[in-house]
């Protein structure tokens, strides 16, 4: 019989928590329950809080008699993150489920976060319809609206959670028996904009028997191949796309953070980079671009996303930053320049075309990487062209095959 388990706050919502225990149980279902509040459990728990708290070396109940909230909310989240992970590699359960407000849902992320990708993870939140990227991460959860908040059973209240217990049930109980070959991973990123270069390389890299992965380079794409990168799933990286240094440097929509580009070069994981997409800085519609860019060269993408072109100066100062993080390199990689474009939007008769602004970004990047692992390749071509993509998916099988020999 498969297990549920149940982490959330029994001390102040037993009420809410029992009633997602007795839909699981009438599906069929055993529940493993975890207590993540500060005070005494008022339902039965298979791991407590003082078990949580105990983890990362604190004493819940010291916690809870200063009635220090912060902390014990802080000890109790890093606590679970630890926890968690252990609990499932031990078989104790086989998904789990979590409802609350944004504290609660504080609580419990961080462990989810912490599974497996494929682990079923549903969390039942307030805060489920505004931006959940400081919950979700990288990871897999599927976080569900509470539409009212976590506090009490009601007409709306009981829906919710019986579609929610219905949901993890339906995760945990059936399962797809399709088996796909497993092949050599590859992560690639892509845009709009260089997706003819990214389908291309795909193709080709499918053809010799590896297995593709592509990341929208919109920040949380970025961050996720980042993570998968750094947790071992990756064999090669195609990171064709690397536009969301536009945005991490001049304050766009799409940022991935200053860690990107990092986790293959510290790990020792071969790597083509090239410069897609840098052309462009991602806002939202044209009223929401910060008054200090007025005047300058936008493209509609669409009514939601106005495209900013990259100057002369901000290339200068992404290659510095690109160069810096290649850099970093511990294993072979190469550094493939397209010398006719970086985007499809960055070619003659194109509203981007910027051949200054091109010339200024190679040569930083020529001038200032210094580490004898990163081979720099020049290319006349678009990115988009067939004979870039080729032969950029053909270092990349180069580097892979010589690591491996």
């Amino acid at each position: 019989m498969k297990t549920v388990a149940i982490a959330g706050t029994f001390d102040s919502k037993s009420l809410e928590f029992a009633y997602l225990q007795e839909i699981i149980h009438s599906l069929g279902l055993k529940t493993f329950m975890i207590h993540t509040g500060v005070f005494e459990s008022k339902l039965a728990a298979d791991v407590s809080n003082e078990d949580i708290a105990r983890v990362v070396g604190a004493d819940i109940k010291t916690i809870a008699a200063n009635k220090d909230r912060a902390l014990a909310t802080d000890v109790l989240s890093r606590g679970l993150e630890k926890l968690l992970p252990q609990l499932y590699a031990a078989g104790k359960f086989d998904g789990v489920i979590s409802c609350g407000g944004s504290g609660g849902t504080s609580l419990v992320t961080p462990g989810m976060r912490a599974l497996p990708i494929g682990v079923p993870k549903v969390m039942v939140s307030t805060v489920a319809a505004g931006d959940v990227s400081m919950y979700v991460g990288t990871s897999d959860i599927f976080m569900y609206p509470s539409i009212v908040d976590v506090a009490g059973l009601n007409s709306i209240s009981t829906k919710i959670f019986a579609n929610a217990a219905l949901a993890i049930a339906g995760m945990v109980k059936f399962e797809v028996n399709k088996v796909i070959a497993k092949k050599p991973l590859i992560a690639a990123s892509m845009f709009g904009v260089t997706t003819p270069c990214v389908d291309q390389a795909r193709e080709y890299l499918e053809q010799q028997g590896y297995e593709v992965l592509i990341f929208h380079a919109t920040g949380t794409g970025g961050k996720a191949m980042e993570g998968l990168i750094k947790d071992g799933y990756i064999e090669g990286v195609f990171d064709i796309t690397t536009t969301e240094w536009c945005d991490e440097l001049m304050g766009g929509n799409m940022a991935a953070g200053d860690k990107r580009l990092e986790a293959a070069a510290l790990n020792q994981i071969p790597q083509v980079v090239s410069v897609g997409a840098l052309d462009m800085v991602n806002f939202g519609p044209i009223s929401t671009v910060p008054g200090k860019y007025n005047g300058r060269n936008f493209y509609k993408h669409n009514p939601t996303v106005t495209l900013m072109r990259t100057t002369v100066e901000e290339n200068r100062q992404l290659g510095l930053m690109i160069a810096e993080k290649l850099n970093m390199c511990t294993a072979k990689a190469a550094l493939l320049l397209p010398l006719q474009g970086v985007s499809m939007i960055d070619s003659p008769g194109q509203p981007f075309y910027g051949p200054e602004e091109d010339a200024m970004l190679f040569k930083t990047l020529k001038d200032n990487i210094t580490n004898p692992l990163v081979e720099i390749i020049e290319i006349n071509a678009n990115i988009n062209d067939i004979e870039f993509s080729t032969a950029a998916a053909q270092k990349l099988i180069e580097l892979v095959t010589e690591k491996h020999r």
